[in-house]
This record gives C-alpha cells, structure tokens and sequence, in this order.
C-alpha cells in the first residue's frame, strides 16, 4: 500500500519466475496447431485429387472439428473433476494416433478417420490450455497470453504454406503430416512440466460425470457431420440430411451452451456465440481460398498459401495491437465491430476475385485485412470468457467456447460445401461465388450479435502494465 492508498503490484509479464516454462509449452502447441492447419488447407485440393475425395473437400475440414466436439465436453468435465493433467496426455496420444493415421492414408475414408481421431484430441488439449490460461496466470496476464498464441501463429505462417506445398510438390503430402507429428511430440514434451500444477480440487468441490452433456455432444457431432456428408449423396438423401442435421445439431448443441446463447442473451451466452459467428464466416471460406487460387489461377500449391501465411501474420500483429491498446480505449463491442468489419472487407474481396477474376493480389490483400480483423476480435472472445467464468465451471466455459469455435467452423464448411458442390465445384467460378457471398451473410449475422452483448464488467485486477489499466485502490 503505498502513501496515497493506492495499491501497487511488481510489474510480471509472462515470462517472469513461474511463468515462462507454460508460456513456452503452450505456444509451442499452439505453434503446431497452426502448422498443422495452415498445411492442411495449402494441400488439401492435392489431398482430394490424390485420393479420389473432391465432393468431401468441406468434411476433410469439418471431420476434426466435429470430432473435437465431444472431445471438448469429456475433456472440460474430467478436468473440471482431475486437475487436467491426464487429460492432457490422453488428448496428446489420441491427436498423435490420428496424424500418423491421415499420414499414412491410402483412401479417402482412411484419412478421414484419421481426421477424426485427430480432431478429438485436438479438442480435448483445446481445453487444457484455457484451463491453464485461468488457473496459472493472473487475470493482468490472460490478454498478454491470448496474443501470445495467436504470435504462435507467425513462424508456422511464414514457412508453413510455402514449406507443406514445396514437400507435396517435390515428395508427398503424406511427408507433411510426417512433419507434424514430430513437431507435435517435441511441442508437447515442453508442456509436460506445467501439467503437475494442475491439481484436482477437492473432493467435496468436483463435480460429477455430466453423462448427459457427452451424450449431447456426440449427438451434436453426428448432425454436424450430416451436414458435410451430405454433398456426396443423392438428391433426396441430400435433403434429408440437411434437414435432419440442422435439426439434430439445434437440439443437440443448447445442452453444452451457456444457456441462452442461441438467442444472444446479454454477457457471456452472447461472446461464445459471437466465437461461433466468427468462425463460421471466416474459416467457411478460408478452405476455399487456396483452392480457388489453384483452381481458377493456376497456381501451385506453396504459392497459394500466400494468402494463408500474410493473413495469420495480419492475424498476430492485430491480436498484439489489441493486447496493447487496453479495453477503455477498445471497449469489447468495439472491438468486435470493427474485427467483423475487417473480415467482411476479405470475404467482399473473395467475392470479386471470384466473380470479376480481378489478380490474385486483390484476394491476398482481402484476406490480409480478415487476418487482422481476426486478431482484433477473437482474443476479445477468450478474455470475455474466463471473466464471465470463476474456478470450478472454468471447464465449462472453456469448452462452451471452443465447441461454438468448432461448430461455427463446421456449420460454415456444411454451407460452403453444399453450395459449392451444387453449383458446380472447382470448374465453375461461381460456386467459389457462392461460397464467399454466403459467408458475408454470416458476418454480418455477427454485426447484429454484437448489439446484444450488454454491459461488460471490469477486470478484477491489473497490474500497471497490463493491456486493462484500470487502478487498484486500496
């Protein structure tokens, strides 16, 4: 306490005593799930070629994500129950069997189950790195972290793209996810330190097995994936599928959100469903920017991925400005409305390049500024999240958040591929057309959201260098 009243805390950042061994393990994975995805959607149209599979070019993106659904549910119970740390190293094990299963695919049904057992993995270990954020660092430090992970994304971007399509063109793309494999156990031997500091709470405080919210989510899983299956079926089990999917996944996803989040009632229910808005519009349509380069530009694939490697750069240097500028002078509908700005200027610059075959520079550019409006918005998302939670449903909230991350990125891969398969696929520019005007539909379905989110409360604590630089009185 000093002389005036005020309260005075010694400056941290993260990678003071204490801090610095999880900041670097948990970067480090987040570092692999960008290789990781980056690669996937440079290779992906070679992937479709190679194994016969274009009609199922969506659910190669979706299947992972599907999968990590209920990975994402298991896991935020069972931590909320054990402390995190087997959870972890199961979630570990699970996403290295799947890589080495898709590595190894010789048919397209193999790879997507690979993708599968990948995607729960994925999920699961999601989740363990919010808890982590929560339960190690100190609220002043959860906006440097989130920056943290999305410049975890720089490395990975400029080589990521460039280094995936120079392998696939000169050996295999069965060597890329060689590459990832390595990098994800090397990644995760950094964190393994870290996992002993997650403790289970007391016996009386654990919750108990939540059977019903697993079974909903498996649910909510099989209706997503209904919506990805069905551009490779008939006309009327097309239907069918749609129909029964939208349906399934309605019912089935309410049960794992906070309560009114469909609806956009005020505080959190409507920051996860802004999470989920966000992914639908601007992962929905990345998976086609790289494959509209190939496709209609003629392009290869490492240099395709430049629309990849400049947008997750854009995405970094905005999450970085975000974390500095502080939330009195980028309040959160702030800062929400200007990142879905931001994406709908790129998916208006897809649309034209599409529509009006404008140089491959115009949609570099476009994607460039959607990078950024992600970097803006999304760290918003997760800060919301764990201020609106307290330990003990942190689990909770954490895998509410990624499942609509998740689900938004699903269901925005189910529009795309629907529409791009019925209007006539990679031949036809406008079915990339489609895509892309479908998508800025969505973002701007997110503008209104924004209106809904109510007042925010301040954090709980700052430290006088900490993104929020309210004063602490004592």
């Amino acid at each position: 306490m000093s002389a005036t009243g005020t309260t005075t805390t010694p400056s941290r950042s993260l990678f003071s005593q204490g801090y610095a061994l999880p900041t670097i393990g948990m970067v480090a994975i987040v570092a692999v799930s960008a290789f990781q995805n980056l690669a996937m959607t440079t290779v992906m149209p070679e992937i479709s070629r190679d194994l016969h599979g274009e009609t199922l070019y969506s659910l190669s993106f979706a299947a992972p994500l599907a999968a990590g659904v209920p990975g994402m549910v298991l896991a935020g119970n069972w931590t909320d129950r054990a402390g995190g740390r087997v959870v972890a190293w199961v979630s570990a094990m699970l996403f290295a069997i799947g890589t080495a299963i898709v590595m190894l695919a010789p048919t397209m049904p193999v790879f997507l189950a690979g993708r599968l057992v990948e995607g729960f993995g994925a999920g699961a270990i999601d989740v363990v790195l919010y808890v982590l954020v929560a339960r190690i660092f100190p609220e002043d430090l959860h906006g440097p972290v989130f920056a943290g992970f999305a410049a975890a994304w720089v490395v990975p971007a400029l080589v990521g793209p460039a280094l995936a399509g120079i392998v696939t063109d000169l050996f295999s793309w069965h060597w890329v996810f060689a590459g990832a494999l390595v990098i994800a156990v090397a990644a995760f031997t950094l964190l393994v330190p870290t996992l002993g500091r997650l403790h289970p709470p007391a016996a009386e405080l654990r919750p108990p097995w939540q059977c019903g919210r697993i079974a909903w989510s498996v649910g909510a899983a099989v209706a997503v994936l209904l919506l990805n299956v069905a551009p490779d079926l008939p006309v009327v089990a097309r239907i069918a599928s749609v129909v029964v999917g939208l349906a399934g996944a309605w019912f089935a996803l309410r049960p794992l959100l906070p309560a009114r989040t469909l609806s956009a009632a005020p505080g959190l229910p409507s920051v996860v469903l802004l999470r989920g808005v966000l992914a639908a519009g601007f992962f929905g349509s990345e998976a086609y920017v790289p494959f509209l380069l190939q496709a209609q530009h003629g392009l290869s694939a490492s240099t395709a991925g430049l629309a990849l490697t400049v947008a997750a750069l854009s995405w970094a240097g905005a999450s970085w400005v975000h974390g500095r500028l502080g939330e009195r002078r980028l309040t959160a509908a702030r800062a929400f409305g200007v990142g879905l700005g931001l994406v709908l200027v790129s998916l208006v610059a897809a649309l034209a390049v599409a529509l009006a075959d404008l140089p491959v520079w115009v949609l570099v550019a476009g994607w460039f500024v959607g990078g950024a409006g992600m970097g803006i918005a999304y760290p918003r998302t997760s800060m919301l999240t764990l201020r609106f939670s307290t330990e003990g449903d942190d689990g909770f909230a954490s895998s509410a958040l990624t499942i609509a991350d998740a689900s938004g990125s699903v269901v925005g891969l189910a529009v795309a591929g629907l529409l791009f398969t019925a209007i006539g696929g990679r031949g036809d520019p406008m079915a990339f057309a489609a895509v892309f005007g479908a998508m800025i539909v969505i973002a701007l379905v997110g503008l209104l959201a924004v209106r809904r989110l109510g007042p925010v409360p301040a954090p709980s604590f700052s430290a006088p260098d900490a993104p929020s630089s309210a004063a602490t009185t004592g």
